[in-house]
């Protein structure tokens, strides 16, 4: 399994203590759910203290609500066109102040009215990370379909990698 990857410089601040892995997405879009299946791998993997793993799916008012729990960094997890080969992974670091981060694409949820709602509950994490993968195919049509394509099914495995990483440099383990 070989994935081309583009990752965003990331600084890292020793602070930082709790971490919510989100996976979201469609499972009956196909590529879309690619986010839940990374939460579900890491679900079964042991995390370090502070770290929650979380699949929200298209629950996009429960991912505001935790939002508001004061983490320190979230890291979002979910298939993101940017015009890539299929199965292309991103690193991004995403301004939690920006009200139109135009980079995510969750397909069932508008992230910018996610972070919007979060702030208006008095959510504000420190750190928004989005650990992404360019889709095949995210089903858009009428017939829905389940199932990730080959290229971003080859691809999970190095964006629970990816993920476990972000989170060591985030806490400041490695």
């Amino acid at each position: 399994m070989s994935a081309d990857v583009a990752t965003a410089s990331i600084s890292t601040r020793r602070e930082v203590r709790s971490v919510l892995i989100a996976g979201v997405g469609n499972i009956f879009l196909r590529d879309d759910a690619f986010g839940v299946e990374v939460a579900r791998r890491l679900a079964t993997r042991a995390v370090p203290e502070g770290v929650r793993v979380s699949d929200f799916g298209i629950r996009g008012f429960d991912l505001a609500y935790a939002l508001g729990n004061d983490d320190d960094a979230v890291i979002l997890v979910d298939a993101i066109q940017r015009g890539e080969a299929p199965g292309t992974l991103y690193v991004l670091e995403i301004d939690p102040d920006s009200t139109t981060p135009g980079v995510l694409e969750t397909h069932g949820m508008d992230p910018a009215n996610v972070l919007r709602l979060a702030a208006a509950l008095g959510g504000r994490p420190r750190r928004i990370f989005l650990v992404g993968c360019e889709p095949s195919d995210v089903g858009l049509d009428d017939e829905g379909r389940t199932g990730l394509t080959a290229p971003v099914e080859a691809a999970v495995d190095g964006a629970v990698d990816m993920v476990e990483s972000l989170v060591a440099r985030i806490q400041g383990g490695g």
